[in-house]
């Protein structure tokens, strides 16, 4: 290693010596320097040569550009990486290492894919996103945990695995080192590695000292976080915890060290600035009854923490985290009195804040003689009591972290930690003092540390792989740290000038100047003389030197120290104790002063003289070298956090920046020591895959493929410098992988381009072949139609010419015809005028002559009047003479009544005449009546009145215009009439068809009612000769049972009962009639009528016999021999069985009639059922009489004598039939108990006959019912006959459903009290027989007999029940009853348990069950990690429950049983509390089943579903980073598992536990877990590494998937459920090759993947990476529209899937159909103690 001293700048002007010109050709991209963007992209547009002075190139928005060259003015400007490289994980993986593609790649991954981390080597970059992501929880931490570094997507996690991984493996302490400016995000990475080893590394015990490690950060959040300009939570004071572990790897402790806290910020905060959280969390809390005596209010009421004028955060509840600040104290084991005493100085520093100094103080000054007295200003008296504010608050935080120590700490010795340390990153702002100093002082030590560690580890990677060693130069920073540490140096000045009583600062920065002005670190400002710069490795800084004595003298007045001490408020006294009495409280924490807050590792004695007490600075540049001890004695992991803006807006990139945080951080010092030597670096199976098209044929040959490697890059690459060859690696200069993408993209474009040609010509000729085909197509079709077209042509041009011909001679003719016309027009008007003038002119001279003689008439007239009344005028006056002479002789007549009937004579019969004649014709038509009443009446007038004479004339004429009216009338009425008896015909025909139709209907109707009335009269009938039949059969059978000296017996009851319980026709059974039918219900009412009437036949025969009977007693009583004939009971029993026989023939005839009915059917075999009885017990009673013959002949001839004395005694009497009786032997029956039989069977009788005389009322009433229905319904319309029929129907089948429940329920009750019965002569049953088996000798024979048959029960002693679990158990192998009935085990234990059950001994079932269910938890407990073993036991456990079920007695687990299988359940124990415990116990080893088959799987899930190459040659390799060649991954990983292999384990699964007998339904909810688990650990890695987010890996997961699917069809578990659970993994494969370019393909995206929320679509999106350069990214646009178009799903926020989840298991019931009685127990269990019962 060598070490340097030199200007950044150095190595890139030694690599313009080594630059290759012929790169920068045209069309290569590069980078060009930008005020704005820091770094601009271009593209030459023409080649450049050595030694040109200028570089042509055009910017992205095609603006040329003329870019100067030369030493004078820039350096040819770096080259650009290829697309395909852009936004790689790992910064180390590009192929041009430099600042630009470093600030780009971060850009690129930030913006566009919203990616926060970024491997740069060693160091994690992380970019604060000022946005909460989901990317945090337990699901990521399973996802990191046990993962190699490079193989998943940079996360905190997976460093905090790295580190945890090494720890374990290498044995070495680890450190975690987040660095990075106010804003960056340190606090919260910390806080998430934290969380990822207390997740981890989970304490062994009860202890939960990982919830405690988590607790302590709310609290020191609360006491040392502020909001600043830059971040909201701002860490003020820097901090390294140490997480302790055992051997184990558990979390036993931790331990935490403080680096000064910025205590300035208690009394004074800038604008916009807020002091530490705890403040306004208690302020926020005043209004809590608890603290209601500190007098608190709103924070802008005190002096301290309304500075800043704003006192909120955006989205902070101040309240909410006082709450977890108390609980996280509750949690650490602070005490409620310890946090109230706290609360109490927090706010007694808030009210000294507001003490206002209105008068002079005094201080007092100790010497070692006198004691002085001095005053002080108003401004040295608030400047002391904000000093000790200060430093209450500095000593409160200590005593805080020492009483979090304490609570950390263990007393378990501990074997490693893992330190994470929080740290200010390097700062610098417009005025720098102490803090600052400090601060990047600190920084410089850091940085010289980062850079020798990746030194060294650059020089293991080459001495690893057996690489030269060459020296390289880096940059050193030690000279720098001298100047701040060294003797004389900037710390050593300053404590010298604060050991001086009246130093000052000017003194202290003149000295500065004098003392390091040589050093090329320290320069003089030109302008200032009151600061200094320091050249630090990441930036020059210019220090105010006002106020670093004083803050490094950090001076507190001795009387308020004292004060304090003697308080008696006992907190603060103990705050202020000696600082040797701190130390020993807890030794295992570091500790410091009381006057400064940085913890020291060891304990420093109290100093008594203050003037010696150590500086500020000196203690820091302790404990800042006791930090850099330990980092250096343990393994660095560097986390660094940078701040993309300052306005602190999502995702939004500033490059001036971020650039300048890069460059502060050490990310480019990492790049150029990278650069400097072989940065890519390839294994040679990835580089052989990759770059195998470059080869060529033969050289793939070769089966080395590290021979095939080498020849290939000494083919290509002709400067053996550009790389070197290791054992496992290709080292490359940096460009080299370029130029080898380079390459490998022409010869991808040549073959793309032969490809092109080739296929281009072949769509060519094709397309030209098409072409040529359908031109000659066209041209066939175009010559036929053209020469169909010509042949048109003549036909039309011959046909023209017709029509010419003939429209030119019809035209011709036209004209000749119109101008023939128009002549003779114009001739005839010619002609006609002249004549009409002739008429005129004769017109003229005839008007003229009628004027003329009309004038001459006139004239003649007038002449003529003239003359005549002249004349007249002379006869008037004579004739008015002569009339007045008249005159008086008429009236002289007139007087005279002769001449007045002269007159009238004519007139008179005239009118009579008339009045006859208008009578008849007022008679004849009435409607001319008006106008004969108005000539009669006239008429009348005229006979009357003398002047209707003068009007006869016109009455005349009136009457004929009458008589014609008249006659129109007439004519009119007739035709009227005709219309009317043509109508009145029509309308009486229809009437007549429509009449005739209605009869026929009706006949039909009448007849179908006489149809069924006949019907119903046969019925009636035949149900009465079944009912007499009855009766017959009853009598008969009474006639049998009361035969003298007849013997019963049980069969006798039997009977009776049998009797007594015949169903016959119920009315329910009645009730069914409107479902059969008008015909069936007539069917089962004959039925029943013949039935009732045999009833009555049987009753009249019953009574006729019992007449006989009387009189056979009489007979008796006079005779006895005689009474007992043979032949009369011969008769009987023959007349008895004619009815039987009879009544059978009957039913059966009706029966076979009515086949068709199911319910007639089941009717007739119970009546078949019940008369064969009778029939048997006919037969039985034929036996008894034959006894009872036998009997009375024997008895009357052994009395014989008896007799014939008893009559020669004179007793005439004959003896009572008791006498016979008694005769006879002892009978258990007398005659007076037959008596009383015979009456309680007459009554018997009668009841029933009264049940069936109600049943006929009941079944006439509903025979009228039905009657009216079927009226009622015949009166409606078809619809409503439909809608009346349905109801009725569903009003019959609720009555029916009704009585049916109330029958079940009736059955039920019987069968529980059966069964109760049963049960209790079951117990009954041995005992008897035990009883029995004394005086019968054969019948114990028989029941020894029956012993000896295996009735599946085993019988064990009491002290060999643990040799039974042992056997059946505890060393029970699976193998061994491999080849017997699966689930063997759980069936001898329950025939055991069924033996227990059978002796009724309640505490051996007890025991049994609770033995076997601590044996198998011990079993499964003892192969906590064996499948097979856990399988059998759930196989075993499940079937053991399904017994318990199958056996209980329970009508519900019965119903699949044999006869003989409901003969073994269990008789005496209810085990239903046992059947729950096994049904935990089930789940229990269920859920352990899944367990140990995940763990098997989880190492091969990722390599078989997304990194074995199922498809061969189908996935790309892209060049990876560092982290895929970090130690990490040295000497374990497991090893590349394929899909078969996966596929092969599920197999062996699913093999095993069909084997072991386990339910097929358990079965398939095992696949659906596991299936679910595959889904989840394969999405989850999808979605958190890039490199296989590609389209050729979403082919390999989509084939994958396939095969997994066709094993599930093979296994036939397609049903269960396990495809639904990968749905997910199958729409993320489709969403990985379908198209992602316009707004179709987004539509059709969101369709698609319904399984994946809006977060996994997105994140598989940013994910997506071409292996090639002609793939296409995915826009920026493009993602945002998915966005838009998902915001309206109400997916939950998830990101990745919850691995944990399980599925809620279901046991069915599943009994066996194995016979317990059939099962063999092999020789080799050795369960000989077990007894066959």
């Amino acid at each position: 290693m060598k070490r340097q001293q030199k200007e950044p700048n150095t190595i890139a002007k030694k690599q313009e010596e080594k630059i290759d010109y012929e790169v920068y050709c045209q069309y290569t991209r590069v980078w060009i320097p930008d005020p704005e963007d820091v770094w601009r992209a271009a593209e030459i547009i023409k080649d450049y040569t050595e030694g040109e002075p200028i570089l042509y190139l055009k910017l992205e928005d095609e603006t040329p550009l003329e870019y100067r060259i030369g030493p004078k003015d820039n350096a040819l400007p770096f080259l650009r990486n290829p697309d395909i490289l852009v936004g790689e994980n790992d910064l180390t993986a590009l192929s041009y290492l430099h600042e630009p593609a470093v600030l780009h790649n971060l850009k690129v991954r930030f913006t566009e894919s919203n990616h926060i981390y970024t491997y740069c080597g060693i160091v994690l970059v992380a970019i604060n996103p000022y946005e909460q992501l989901q990317i945090y929880g337990e699901e990521v931490i399973n996802a990191y945990s046990g993962q190699n570094m490079g193989d998943m997507d940079p996360h905190i996690f997976a460093v905090a695995e790295e580190a945890y991984k090494q720890m374990a493996r290498d044995e070495r302490n680890q450190s975690i080192i987040v660095s990075g400016e106010s804003g960056a995000g340190k606090t919260v990475s910390a806080k998430y590695a934290m969380r990822f080893f207390a997740t981890v590394g989970g304490s062994a015990n009860d202890t939960n000292v990982e919830e405690k490690v988590l607790a302590s950060s709310p609290i020191m959040e609360a006491i040392g976080n502020a909001k600043t300009t830059r971040n909201d939570n701002s860490s003020r004071f820097g901090k390294y915890i140490q997480i302790g572990f055992d051997r184990s790897y558990h979390i036993i402790g931790a331990n935490m060290r403080t680096y000064l806290l910025e205590k300035s910020r208690v009394v004074f905060q800038a604008e916009d600035e807020r002091n530490y959280h705890i403040f306004y969390q208690l302020c926020a809390s005043a209004s809590l009854p608890e603290f209601k005596d500190l007098a608190l209010s709103n924070a802008e009421d005190f002096i301290f923490t309304s500075q800043g004028e704003n006192i909120f955060i955006e989205g902070v509840n101040d309240a909410e985290d006082f709450e977890k600040t108390r609980e996280a104290f509750t949690l650490l084991g602070v005490n409620d009195s310890n946090q109230s005493s706290i609360f109490r100085i927090i706010a007694s520093i808030l009210h000294l804040g507001n003490v206002e100094i209105l008068f002079p103080h005094h201080k007092k000054l100790v010497t070692t003689s006198e004691t002085y007295v001095k005053n002080m200003s108003r401004k040295q008296a608030a400047n002391a009591r904000d000093a000790l504010a200060k430093h209450i608050y500095a000593h409160m935080f200590d005593w805080i972290v020492e009483y979090v120590n304490k609570s950390l700490h263990t007393s378990s010795k501990q074997h490693s930690f893992i330190g994470v340390l929080d740290i200010y990153g390097f700062e610098t702002f417009e005025i720098n003092s102490f803090e600052q100093f400090c601060i990047n002082y600190a920084n410089e030590k850091l940085q010289q540390q980062f850079n020798q560690h990746v030194f060294k580890l650059e020089q293991e990677e080459y001495m690893k792989e057996q690489i030269p060693w060459t020296l390289i130069d880096f940059y050193d920073n030690q000279p720098c740290i001298d100047v701040i540490e060294a003797k004389l140096g900037i710390l050593d000045l300053l404590d010298e000038e604060c050991k001086v009583p009246k130093g000052t600062d000017q003194n202290w920065c003149q000295k500065l100047y004098d003392r390091l002005s040589s050093s090329v670190h320290f320069q003089k400002p030109r302008m200032s003389n009151t600061s200094f710069i320091v050249i630090h490795f990441a930036d020059k800084v210019e220090y105010q030197c006002d106020g670093f004595l004083e803050k490094n003298r950090d001076t507190v007045y001795e009387e308020q120290i004292n004060i304090l001490k003697a308080s008696k408020f006992q907190l603060v006294a103990d705050l202020f104790q000696d600082t040797n009495k701190d130390s020993s409280i807890s030794t295992s924490s570091s500790s410091k002063s009381s006057r400064v807050n940085v913890r020291a590792s060891k304990p420093t004695p109290k100093v008594p003289n203050k003037e010696h007490r150590k500086t500020v600075g000196h203690q820091f540049r302790s404990s800042l070298q006791l930090l850099m001890e330990t980092l250096n004695a343990t393994t660095p992991h560097y986390v660094r956090c940078i701040k993309p803006n300052d306005e602190k807006e999502a995702f939004s990139f500033e490059s001036r920046r971020a650039v300048q945080q890069l460059r502060a951080c050490g990310v480019l010092e990492t790049i150029r020591i990278s650069a400097a030597g072989y940065p890519s670096r390839w294994t040679y199976p990835d580089f052989f895959n990759r770059y195998r098209v470059l080869m060529k044929k033969s050289d793939m040959t070769v089966g080395d493929k590290k021979l095939v490697c080498r020849n290939l890059l000494e083919t290509l690459v002709k400067d053996p410098d550009k790389f070197q060859f290791g054992k496992t690696k290709i080292f490359f200069r940096a460009g080299q992988v370029a130029y080898l993408e380079k390459l490998r993209a022409d010869k991808f474009r040549s073959a793309c381009i032969k490809i092109q040609k080739t296929v281009r010509g072949w769509l060519q000729r094709v397309r030209y072949q098409k072409i040529r085909k359908s031109a000659i197509n066209l041209q066939r079709y175009g010559r036929g139609y053209m020469a169909r077209r010509y042949a048109e042509q003549l036909r039309l041009t011959r046909a023209a010419l017709i029509c010419q011909k003939q429209y030119r001679m019809v035209r011709e003719r036209r004209g000749y015809l119109r101008v023939r016309q128009g002549v003779v027009t114009i001739q005839a008007f010619t002609r006609g005028m002249l004549t009409r003038r002739i008429f005129q002119e004769f017109l003229l001279h005839h008007k003229a002559m009628i004027i003329q003689k009309h004038v001459r008439g006139w004239l003649t007239r007038r002449k003529f009047r003239r003359a005549r009344n002249a004349a007249i005028t002379i006869q008037c006056a004579y004739r008015r003479m002569r009339a007045k002479r008249e005159l008086k002789q008429l009236k002289i007549e007139a007087r005279s009544a002769q001449h007045l009937k002269k007159l009238n004579s004519g007139m008179e019969n005239k009118i009579v005449q008339l009045q006859r004649k208008m009578d008849d014709q007022v008679q004849s038509k009435n409607h001319g009546s008006t106008h004969f009443i108005g000539v009669h009446c006239s008429i009348r007038l005229v006979a009357y009145t003398m002047s209707a004479i003068i009007q006869l004339t016109s009455l005349q004429e009136e009457l004929e215009k009458l008589r014609a009216e008249l006659q129109e009338a007439h004519t009119h009425r007739k035709k009227l009439e005709e219309k009317h008896s043509n109508e009145k015909m029509g309308l009486e025909q229809v009437s007549y068809q429509s009449l005739k139709g209605a009869s026929q209907s009706v006949g039909r109707v009448q007849a179908e009612l006489d149809e069924e009335r006949q019907r119903y009269q046969n019925l009636l009938r035949e149900f009465s000769k079944l009912e007499q039949r009855y009766d017959n059969l009853q009598e008969a059978k009474v006639t049998v049972c009361f035969q003298p000296g007849h013997k019963r017996n049980n069969s006798t009851q039997s009977s009776l009962e049998s009797d007594s319980n015949y169903p016959s026709i119920s009315t329910s059974e009645l009730g069914d009639t409107d479902d059969m039918g008008v015909e069936k219900a007539a069917m089962d009412i004959g039925v029943f009528m013949k039935l009732q009437k045999r009833v009555r036949e049987l009753e009249q025969e019953r009574k006729k016999l019992q007449v006989n009977l009387e009189k056979m007693e009489d007979q008796v009583n006079c005779k006895v021999g005689p009474c007992l004939s043979r032949q009369e009971l011969e008769s009987e029993n023959k007349k008895l069985k004619n009815d039987l026989n009879e009544l059978r023939k009957a039913i059966a005839d009706r029966a076979s009639q009515n086949s068709s009915s199911n319910e007639l059917q089941d009717g007739y075999k119970l009546l078949l059922c019940q008369l064969k009885t009778a029939n048997e017990e006919l037969e039985v009673r034929k036996e008894e009489i034959l006894i009872l013959r036998t009997q009375i002949v024997s008895a009357a001839h052994q009395k014989e004598e008896t007799t014939n004395h008893i009559v020669t005694l004179g007793l005439l009497k004959p003896p009572p039939l008791s006498f016979f009786f008694s005769l006879s032997p002892p009978h258990p029956l007398s005659p007076r108990l037959l008596e009383a039989q015979l009456q309680s069977q007459a009554r018997k009788h009668e009841d029933e006959l009264a049940a069936f005389n109600t049943q006929i009322e009941l079944l006439k009433d509903d025979i009228e019912k039905k009657q009216e229905m079927l009226n009622h319904t015949m009166s409606l319309s078809p619809e409503a006959q439909v809608e009346y029929s349905v109801q009725q129907e569903i009003t019959r089948l609720t009555n029916d459903n009704l009585d049916l429940k109330e029958l079940v329920e009736k059955l039920e009750k019987n069968e529980r009290k059966l069964k109760k019965q049963l049960r209790i002569y079951m117990k009954k049953v041995p005992e008897l027989e035990g009883e029995r088996a004394k005086p019968q000798l054969t019948r114990q024979v028989t029941v020894q007999r029956r012993e000896k048959d295996f009735e599946g029960m085993l019988e064990y002693y009491k002290e060999d029940e643990a040799l039974l679990v042992k056997t059946l158990i505890t060393d029970m192998k699976p193998h061994a009853v491999s080849a017997t009935v699966p689930c063997l085990p759980a069936y001898i234990l329950f025939m055991c348990i069924r033996h227990a059950d059978y002796i009724n001994d309640d505490q051996k079932v007890h025991s049994l069950l609770t033995s076997t269910i601590n044996a198998i938890k011990k079993v499964l407990k003892k192969n906590n990690n064996d499948f097979e073993m856990t399988s059998f036991w759930l196989a075993n456990t499940s079937r053991l429950l399904h017994c318990l079920k199958q056996y209980s007695g329970d009508e519900a687990f019965m119903t699949q049983n044999t006869s003989k299988q409901n003969e073994h359940c269990l008789k005496n124990f209810d085990l239903a509390e046992y059947r729950q415990v096994l049904s935990d116990l089930s789940i229990q080893i269920y859920q352990q089943l899944i367990k140990v088959a995940e763990h098997m799987m989880q190492p091969m899930i990722v390599s078989a579903m997304l990194e074995s190459e199922s498809i061969p040659s189908l996935a790309g390799v892209k060049p990876m980073g560092y982290r895929n060649r970090s130690s990490s991954m040295d000497g374990e990983g497991p090893g590349s598992y394929t899909l078969e292999a996966l596929i092969k384990q599920l197999g062996q699964f699913h093999s095993v536990m069909g084997e072991h007998g386990l339910d097929p339904e358990i079965a398939g909810q095992v696949v659906r877990q596991l299936f679910y688990s595959i889904n989840a650990v394969t999405l989850n890695n999808l979605l958190l590494r890039k490199d296989v987010c590609s389209w050729s890996t979403g082919m390999q997961l989509r084939y994958n998937i396939s095969q997994m699917e066709e094993w599930l069809r093979g296994k036939n578990l397609h049903q269960s459920g396990a495809v639904v659970n990968i749905e997910p993994v199958i729409q993320a494969a489709q969403l990985l090759q379908v198209k992602k370019k316009t707004s179709q393909d987004a539509e059709a995206i969101c369709s698609l993947c319904t399984s994946l929320t809006m977060q996994q679509i997105v994140k598989i999106l940013n994910l997506y990476t071409p292996l090639n350069e002609f793939e296409e990214r995915v826009t920026v646009s493009f993602i945002r529209n998915i966005q838009n178009r998902l915001q309206d799903r109400n997916d939950v926020p998830m990101l990745l899937v919850d691995t944990k989840h399980t599925f809620p298991v279901l046991f069915p019931y599943t009994p066996s159909a194995l016979s317990l009685e059939t099962l063999h127990i092999p020789a080799n269990l050795s369960l000989d103690f077990l007894t066959r019962v």
